[in-house]
This record gives C-alpha cells, sequence and structure tokens, in this order.
C-alpha cells in the first residue's frame, strides 16, 4: 500500500504508544459482509467471507471493549431487519432473540422496523451495552451484548416525534434514518443521535429527554430554512479525545461545532466552488481534532450522487476548516461515477493515519499516508454500505 511512513517503527503513534496487533476492514454491502485482514502492517489485505451472502448489511461494528465481538446490523429475505452477533469475528454467527422492533400496541402509528441502520457501542464502563438506530426513526438499547433489544422510551415516544419527519419533507432515499449515535466518552448519558429529515439531537440523561442542535445549519430545503427541526445530518462525528468537538457532513454543507456552543458553523463555504461542501461522510484524525476528511459528491439540482465530473477526490483540511486540501493520487482522474455512503469511509488508529473508502461500485480505496496517495485494494464487491477498522490482538 503506497504511503508507508519511512524512518519510523511501524506500529508507533504520535504519542509514543504502539498500535500493536493486526488490522482488519469490517465490510458491510448490499450482499453481504466482508472482512479484509492486514497480512502484514498495511501492505496487503486478504478478504474473507462473504458473510450472509444475499442480505443487505448497513452495519458492522467490532466491540472496542473486548476486540473480539461483532454486531451486525442487517436485513434478510426472510427474517426481515435484525441484528447478528458474531463473538470469534465471523466465525459462526447468532441472531439476536429479540431484535429491535417498535410495540404492537395503540398509539404506535403502525410502526415497524424496516432496516436496523446504525450501531453504536455503549460506553466504555458498560460492558455489553449497545445502541442502534432504525429505518423508520428509532433508537434502541441492548444490555446484553446484542442479543436482546428494548426501546429507549424518551426518544421512540418523544411528543415532538412527529415534527422531526415533517409532512413537507419526503424521507430521505434509503427512508428516515437514525444514525450517528455518539456516546460522550466522559458521560455514558450525554448522547448524540443524528436524524436524516430531523436534525441533530442532544440527550443528557441517557435518552429520558432531548434538546434539538441545529442553530447554524442551512436547511435550503424546507419553507423555513432556520427551521429548529426538520434538518438532513448525512454523519456527524466527535473527537475522541476532545469530545467538546464535532463536524457534520450535512445534506447542505460541512460544519464544525465546539461545545459548550450550541450554533455550528459552516465550514465548508472554504470549499471550492466547483466542488462545493455536499457529500455523506467525514471523518476525523484520531489524534488531531483539527484535521478531518470529506469526500465530496455532485450536489445539483438534480443530486446525481457521483463524484463532481466523475473525478473522485477526498479533501482534507488540517486547521480545523479554515482551508481545504485536495488528495487524489492515485485515483481515477476521470471516468470516476461513484460516491461514498455516511458509514463507508474511516481511518485507522496507526501512525500516519491509514484511510479506507468504500464506493457504490464495490471498490475499496486505501491510503497508508493520511490521503497523500490512494490504491485500490479490493474491486467488485457489491455497493458497499460501510467499513470499520479495528486492531484486533
Amino acid at each position: 500500500m503506497p504511503g508507508r511512513s519511512k524512518g519510523k517503527k511501524r506500529g508507533a503513534t504520535r504519542s509514543g504508544r504502539r498500535a500493536g496487533g493486526q488490522l482488519i476492514l469490517l465490510v458491510g454491502t448490499r450482499k453481504g459482509a466482508f472482512v479484509l485482514r492486514a497480512a502484514a502492517g498495511r501492505g496487503r489485505f486478504t478478504i474473507e467471507g462473504p458473510h450472509h451472502l444475499g442480505a443487505i448489511v448497513n452495519h458492522l461494528v467490532l466491540d472496542p471493549r473486548d476486540r473480539r465481538t461483532l454486531l451486525m446490523g442487517a436485513r434478510t429475505g426472510h427474517l426481515g431487519p435484525t441484528v447478528f452477533r458474531s463473538t470469534d469475528l465471523g466465525k459462526r454467527w447468532t441472531e439476536a432473540s429479540r431484535p429491535p422492533a417498535f410495540p404492537k400496541a395503540a398509539g404506535n402509528g403502525g410502526r415497524s422496523v424496516e432496516a436496523v441502520f446504525w450501531l453504536t457501542p455503549g460506553h466504555a464502563s458498560q460492558p455489553g451495552v449497545w445502541l442502534a438506530g432504525t429505518a423508520p426513526h428509532g433508537l434502541f438499547r441492548s444490555p446484553d451484548g446484542g442479543m436482546t433489544w428494548g426501546g429507549v422510551d424518551g426518544f421512540n415516544s418523544n411528543p415532538v416525534g412527529k415534527a422531526w419527519e415533517p409532512p413537507y419533507f419526503s424521507p430521505t432515499p434509503g427512508g428516515a434514518l437514525t444514525h450517528s449515535i455518539l456516546v460522550d466518552p466522559r458521560d455514558p448519558d450525554h448522547l448524540y443521535v443524528g436524524l436524516s429529515t430531523g436534525g441533530l439531537f442532544e440527550s443528557q440523561d441517557g435518552g429520558a429527554r432531548w434538546r434539538s442542535l441545529n442553530r447554524g445549519v442551512v436547511a435550503d430545503f424546507l419553507p423555513d430554512a432556520e427551521a429548529e427541526v426538520g434538518h438532513d445530518p448525512h454523519c456527524v462525528v466527535q473527537h475522541p479525545l476532545q469530545p467538546d468537538r464535532l463536524y457534520q457532513q450535512n445534506h447542505c454543507g460541512i460544519y464544525r461545532l465546539d461545545r459548550p456552543g450550541d450554533r455550528w458553523e459552516r465550514i465548508g463555504r472554504r470549499m471550492p466552488k466547483a466542488i462545493g461542501d455536499i457529500g455523506f461522510p467525514i471523518v476525523m484524525h484520531p489524534r488531531d481534532p483539527d484535521t478531518v476528511w470529506v469526500f465530496p459528491m455532485d450536489g445539483t439540482t438534480v443530486w446525481p450522487r457521483t463524484s463532481p465530473q466523475g473525478k473522485p477526490a477526498v479533501y482534507r483540511s488540517s486547521n480545523g476548516g479554515k482551508s481545504w486540501t485536495r488528495q487524489d493520487r492515485g485515483l481515477p482522474p476521470e471516468q470516476g461515477w461513484f460516491t461514498v455512503l455516511r458509514q463507508a469511509f474511516v481511518a485507522d488508529d496507526r501512525d500516519p493515519v491509514g484511510l479506507y473508502f468504500g464506493t457504490t461500485g464495490g471498490e475499496i480505496w486505501a491510503s497508508g499516508d493520511e490521503g497523500a496517495s490512494w490504491c485500490c485494494i479490493a474491486a467488485h464487491l457489491p455497493q458497499i454500505h460501510s467499513i470499520g477498522a479495528a486492531t484486533i490482538d
């Protein structure tokens, strides 16, 4: 893989610690899941799978608390939307005995889970706890490693819930998606949740009560561009070492927020005008809160959802969004008509940081030098929905 650093001890980080162990990539696709293992360092990857061939896999996540438990949010032809669990890195899988589901009761509005779209491990102090986001909008919690799930009532039964899905704005192509579930590493009760066709919402009591956090975000598709709810965040991220720093890739731009402030700044205004600041994913450097990467897509009125002009590129900011640099060395110089979905771009924890994105055309691209150069490490896979990077023993 291009970009291996010279003169540095392999696996060492800027803080002096080693990112020891084997690097794996967890890939969810339109037709199953795959695991890529680095044979040595990051030089070559081997592909394992598919797991659950034919299932729509929206998210595949390794539990960082034990580094062996995998959870998969999937939809199969006969089981419908569900969660699968593996405690041996994908050799054997068990379906959740009680997957996320809305109660079958009067007042539920006839809602049923159509997709388990997002999975987030709970706080480090809560082993076995997981959170899941669904379509239509729903938030669920598992206390036992993903085997049984119950609804977070303060979210699912919120009296303003209908306002999260305004009647004048139809759901996104994937539905009304609950995603970007963030747990503050300092406080397990401090949560953020992103809603497509809703906005970003915050809870400071474990999900019992919620407030909108959308000031400063443009919503040019709404009758009121400054509306409190009804926004369309594509992906929201929180820095693990500086949790008061958040970034957002929105349907209407790239934003940054520094808490305790509650007004987002549109840092995407500084992107090249010919490219714009529309896309799905946003990725942070694991040790530097000022460094962030995005993958722009064509955001013209017809929304083709392809790389602008068919020339794919990653853009990096190393100063918190004050300026952006194009990174396209090794990527197709033309006729690259794909994009990258919100969960399909990730960074590892090595030094220099490795970056990986999966495309709607079934390719995985990797950089070993923080985006300066790229190479294709897998091709001909189904449409890629998600990628996770993890280090295992």
